[in-house]
């Protein structure tokens, strides 16, 4: 007796995606059904994206509920990957329907520069970067923003002294305020350390929104600090901000360098210019002398900016090397930026410099007027 196809589409039915939790056929992720006249069945799924940690659960749950069908004596799982359009038309059909809000910062005529700072590992400072780039943009008279892109490891709230939650009005999210830069994290959003344990579509969901959902008002400079390597987010938010610019952050430590090359070199996918490399724990100051302790070595800093430029073919400038400093992690702790709370600091006289140097770079002529008329003589 033949498979009937439709009690196995019935089946299939019945399998949930693990973490969207509605069924599989109804998000579109059943690519094909075929059976042959002995009763066995192929079954081709798209996963949502590329390397799902939850491919051996999708597979065991549909080799499982397809097994269980009449007739059916052998089942093999064929898995794909969903394109953008998918993704897309999935995500529209979990909205309802409803029509996405626009990102202002995508438009071409935006003005607001855009940084996603960026580094091929974690632990080399990124967060605290972040942090003291925004605090000293908005110091020096700048609208600044920042997104807390790091989901998984989410610390801006902390580094910045925010304690307050977004609140809602008329649909859209108000971000809280700390040093005049606005703020928004996932930490907002869950209660107390809660770990958040999401993949790709519901990642980029949560970036989706943060840009497009909260109030940024006129922004001069908008800041997101990306999670560590080349991930999903890295990649949502070249989809979503495809005029950001990145900001790798490395350490002079040459494996730190290798990986943070890697990480820049994701902008040869994602057609997005480098603004520049910038090498934090640079050296120590030594408390006993006028001597530099490069407690992590040495040039690794240059190595990033000079490979970057290489593979990029253009010039990736070193945009400044940022000394140890225990007040910059303290600082970091306790909710108070470095370039406030002690601007003499060597660390803190590099980062304000830095600062200057991206917020106030000449803005480019896209999205601008001309106000040019056609010769007609």
């Amino acid at each position: 007796m033949p498979v009937n196809l439709d009690a196995v589409q019935a089946a299939l039915a019945t399998v949930k995606d693990p973490e969207i939790h509605q069924p599989i056929t109804d998000l579109g992720m059943v690519k094909s059904v075929d059976a042959d006249a002995s009763g066995r069945v192929a079954v081709e799924i798209y996963l949502t994206v590329a390397g799902c940690p939850m491919r051996d659960r999708i597979t065991t749950d549909v080799t499982n509920a397809v097994a269980a069908v009449s007739g059916v004596t052998d089942v093999s799982v064929v898995l794909d990957v969903m394109s953008d359009e998918q993704r897309q038309s999935m995500t529209q059909k979990l909205r309802g329907g409803q029509a996405e809000r626009e990102i202002p910062f995508a438009k071409a005529d935006s003005l607001t520069r855009v940084f996603a700072v960026a580094s091929g590992k974690g632990g080399v400072g990124k967060s605290s970067v972040t942090v003291n780039l925004a605090a000293a943009m908005a110091a020096d008279g700048l609208s600044v923003g920042v997104v807390d892109a790091d989901i998984y490891g989410h610390s801006i709230p902390r580094m910045l002294g925010v304690d307050g939650r977004p609140t809602q009005v008329e649909g859209l999210i108000m971000p809280p305020q700390s040093y005049g830069v606005r703020v928004i994290s996932i930490g907002m959003f869950t209660a107390g350390n809660t770990p958040v344990v999401w993949r790709g579509p519901m990642l980029h969901r949560a970036l989706q929104q943060f840009l497009a959902d909260v109030w940024w008002g006129d922004l001069d400079v908008l800041l997101m600090d990306l999670p560590p390597g080349t991930g999903d987010i890295a990649i949502s938010s070249a989809q979503l901000v495809p005029n950001a610019e990145l900001l790798v952050v490395t350490t002079p430590q040459q494996a730190a360098a290798e990986v943070a090359e890697r990480a820049g070199t994701i902008a040869l996918q994602t057609h997005q210019r480098v603004a520049g490399v910038i090498e934090n724990m640079a050296w120590l100051p030594c408390p006993h002398c006028d001597e530099r302790v490069e407690v992590f070595g040495s040039g690794g800093g240059e190595q990033v900016a000079s490979g970057l430029s290489r593979s990029l073919g253009a010039t990736v400038p070193l945009l400044g090397a940022v000394p140890i400093d225990m007040r910059l992690r303290a600082g970091g702790d306790s909710g108070h930026p470095l370039v406030l709370t002690d601007p003499d600091a060597p660390a803190a006289v590099t980062l304000k410099e830095i600062a200057t140097r991206l917020g106030r770079r000449e803005r480019g002529l896209l999205g601008k007027s001309l106000t040019l008329t056609p010769n007609r003589g």
